[in-house]
């Protein structure tokens, strides 16, 4: 079942499934309407959106699943939904089925939201604004610090929904029977194998679109073409900049990254979508920013990711540390300079600089500052480090290619799921 989002194509039905359907499986999907119409704005009334998705998307899956079970050759055996959502035990419970939980994220955040309880009681949780400390107590985490957590749990965020979804999920999320988790076992195994102590977990990724050789749109958004200009650039010369679909910044870091782009004087592509600040205009470049870079600047609203990541002149990324995107970086041998923002971003950016050492932080004080910014632009494009951090990558790029080759480490992990699942079914 897809839920439709704000990313959804409405207009034009595609089939996601015709490579699996036209190998001999039988695949069938449906959309369930989030109860809003296309033009609602999801990310700018986030609230109201994922209120409704929790209190009242919900009924609309009981409701196909009844349907469904009411079909004399229809059967539904189990259930598979995104951890974020909270409702997949009542409706496992109600229908007898077994409830998996897709883990979207890192196995490092999981068990950070898995054991929130021993953070509770290390006073750790909620995070104190300004305090600084190592945590060196959580199964299967050598050790983080309390800024490297995710930002959802912050002492000022308690009051939020993003805090209240997040940390219901983690809740509801130990109910699950079973957790796919988009990670590989061989980059976070000890974590891995703690949780799987307490929770049937099961590593399958990288899962990405880079993956299907069907070209199919994530969004609405019109995606500028950018390999004309990337062709006319040296090889690994392109500084690619983005901070997701998602993520929000301020006038202020967005100024500051331009001048710092400028400074650094490397050719970069840029992707500044609408909405990516919080309520400060629509001038958000300085003025004559474009005019100053001239051809060694690409300006654009939107683009497909993996086409620029993968294109030989593109050799660095500057993002904020999505998991989808810190995917995409490593599958196209990009290392990246690391600017979280919120979510889990700030634990996926202490894998890519910490412990899997592919990565530089952007800035380290308070506040960004663009001659910071070119310095970490120049070093991470043609400094002394920038070898270091390409070998680093192109070792994770390997390991990603041979989880999911046959009898890969992501291929045995599924085919295990597969296997205790039909024992759940069939018990």
């Amino acid at each position: 079942m897809l839920s439709k989002s704000q990313h959804t194509n409405t207009n034009n039905v595609i089939d996601f499934f015709s490579e699996a359907r036209n190998s001999g499986l039988d695949i069938r999907y449906t959309t369930i309407n989030d109860g809003f119409p296309p033009e609602f704005d999801r990310l700018n009334n986030f609230d109201e959106f994922w209120t409704s998705l929790l209190q009242d998307f919900p009924a609309r899956v009981d409701g196909f699943i009844g349907k469904i079970l009411q079909s004399e050759q229809s059967m539904v055996s189990f259930l598979i939904v995104d951890t974020f959502f909270s409702w997949p035990p009542i409706i496992a419970k109600k229908y007898n089925i077994v409830n998996v939980s897709f883990f979207t994220q890192p196995a490092l955040v999981y068990s950070i939201g898995y054991h929130l309880d021993i953070l509770r009681e290390n006073g750790h949780y909620p995070l104190k604004e300004n305090i600084v400390e190592e945590i060196n107590y959580i199964p299967g985490v050598k050790s983080i610090s309390t800024n490297e957590l995710m930002h959802y749990l912050k002492e000022g965020e308690i009051e939020t929904l993003k805090h209240k979804v997040s940390t219901r999920a983690f809740q509801e999320g130990k109910k699950a029977d079973f957790v796919l988790d988009n990670t590989v076992q061989e980059l976070e195994s000890e974590t891995l194998d703690e949780l799987n102590k307490k929770q049937p977990i099961y590593a399958i990724g990288p899962i990405s679109s880079f993956l299907t050789k069907i070209n199919v749109t994530k969004n609405l958004w019109s995606e500028s073409e950018c390999t004309k200009w990337l062709e006319s650039k040296p090889l690994n010369s392109v500084l690619y900049v983005s901070f997701g679909s998602f993520a929000q910044t301020n006038k202020h870091v967005i100024q500051e990254i331009a001048h710092g782009l400028v400074l650094s004087e490397v050719n970069f592509i840029w992707v500044v979508r609408e909405n990516i600040v919080k309520s400060d205009g629509i001038n958000i470049l300085p003025d004559g920013f474009k005019d100053e870079v001239g051809d060694k600047g690409l300006i654009i609203p939107w683009c497909n990711q993996t086409l620029v990541l993968s294109n030989p002149a593109v050799g660095g990324f500057l993002t904020h540390c999505g998991w989808n995107s810190t995917i995409e970086s490593i599958w196209c041998s990009a290392p990246m300079i690391c600017y979280p923002i919120e979510f889990d971003q700030p634990t996926n950016k202490k894998l890519v600089v910490d412990d899997w050492k592919i990565g530089i932080n952007l800035y380290d004080g308070d506040l960004i500052h663009r001659d910071e910014v070119a310095e970490k632009i120049r070093n991470l494009m043609t400094g002394t480090g920038s070898l270091g951090l390409k070998q680093e990558i192109e070792k994770l790029k390997n390991v990603f290619q041979k989880a999911i080759e046959k009898d890969g480490s992501s291929e045995r992990n599924f085919d295990r799921f597969v296997e205790d699942l039909k024992a759940k079914i069939y018990a």
